[in-house]
């Protein structure tokens, strides 16, 4: 049985007497009023209509924006990548958790955090591992921020393990990042966790240049560089099994020099050693470590005064500063985009332990 198909055109239906009605105008709707760049020529009052007279409408393509805007560049490209990650990780897991240091990468991560959830609450806690040897500086600038946002601040304590016999004391001059470890996992099982957020960067090492998006880890906390679930065309998914969970990067596809260029654009604040700034520090291992409770001289060592800024902020005890005059971050931006080797490689001390110093840890569980 053959269907007959009838086609319809678009125009109104004659009238009774023959004749076609005139099309009416489209009104102009309030996006049109406020937002030049949908202007057209159907809107009676648009520039360049038969009824309203004047010059062509704005084109759509960036050539015929309007002189106030600014236009696209890369920050505001990795910008919106890390919101929409922050999204799909609050979406998709039942208990995420922010990791905050107080490091610059962490004041982005909050920022950005920030733009992609207030004026509400973050949906997520915000937690900080101290390894109880971290510099005064960057502990007041994490309490400050905490209390400017507003948010609740959770801390998975070193100490704490260490008094609890979980990890021994690595003593006097001893590092204590790699027992973050252990306090980190235990914060993981008690808040029952099933991701977590942090501002890594493939950038830094390369154990991360091969970590993805999304990084799994299994019921021990572990990471399995060959069990990795794929994410092609930036699709990620976030489901774990019961006890499972996952390290989430929005900061992944950043460089230092984007954080740094990052941070002047948004005007953001950073703890004061970030900065040049006098203090004691002394010679180990081919890096500056600040003079501290935790570091002192050892034999043939001494301290002394010299202008320095730290690239990154750890455990005091493994964290190196570098030679800078540079005050300001426009001077910092200058001499990130000279520098051909990552803040880990040039100042991390437990990086240099082997060839493989991160990827052991991150195999371990840690972030």
């Amino acid at each position: 049985m053959t269907k007959s198909i009838k086609f319809y055109n678009n125009h109104r239906p004659a009238r009774r007497d023959g004749r076609t009605p005139t099309p009416r105008p489209r009104s102009p709707t309030r996006e049109d009023q406020h937002d030049p760049m949908t202007t057209t020529l159907d809107t009676p009052s648009a520039p360049g209509h038969p009824a309203g007279g004047g010059r062509p409408p704005l084109s759509r393509f960036p050539s015929g924006r309007p002189s106030g805007l600014r236009p696209v560049d890369h920050l505001d490209l990795l910008e919106a990548h890390a919101v929409f990650i922050l999204r799909e990780v609050a979406a998709e897991c039942e208990r995420p958790v922010l990791l905050f240091s107080g490091g610059k990468d962490s004041a982005v991560l909050l920022r950005l955090a920030e733009k992609a959830f207030r004026p509400g609450r973050l949906p997520f806690p915000v937690m900080h591992v101290d390894t109880g040897h971290n510099f005064p500086e960057v502990l007041d600038f994490r309490d400050r921020r905490m209390e400017e946002m507003g948010e609740d601040l959770l801390v998975a304590s070193v100490q704490d393990a260490i008094d609890a016999g979980r990890v021994a004391d690595p003593g006097l001059n001893g590092m204590r990042n790699r027992l973050q470890t252990t306090a980190l996992l235990d914060a993981i099982r008690a808040h029952g966790f099933d991701a977590c957020i942090g501002g890594a960067r493939r950038d830094e090492d390369k154990a991360r240049a091969k970590e993805r998006v999304l990084s799994f880890r299994d019921s021990f906390g572990q990471w399995d560089p060959k069990q990795q679930r794929p994410e092609l065309w930036q699709l990620y998914s976030g489901t774990v099994r019961p006890g499972e969970s996952l390290r989430a990067f929005p900061l992944s596809d950043w460089t230092e020099l984007d954080i740094w260029q990052y941070i002047a654009r948004e005007q953001l604040a950073l703890p004061s050693i970030y900065f040049a700034h006098r203090r004691p520090v002394i010679e180990r291992g081919g890096m500056l470590l600040a003079a501290s409770p935790w570091v002192s001289a050892g034999p043939g060592e001494t301290a002394r005064d010299e202008t320095v800024r730290f690239r990154t902020v750890g455990d005091a005890t493994c964290t190196g500063a570098i030679l800078s005059e540079a005050t300001t971050v426009e001077q910092i931006i200058r001499e990130t985009a000279a520098s051909r080797v990552s803040e880990r490689g040039a100042t991390r001390a437990d990086d240099r332990l082997s060839e493989t110093s991160m990827e052991d840890r991150k195999r371990e569980g840690d972030f």
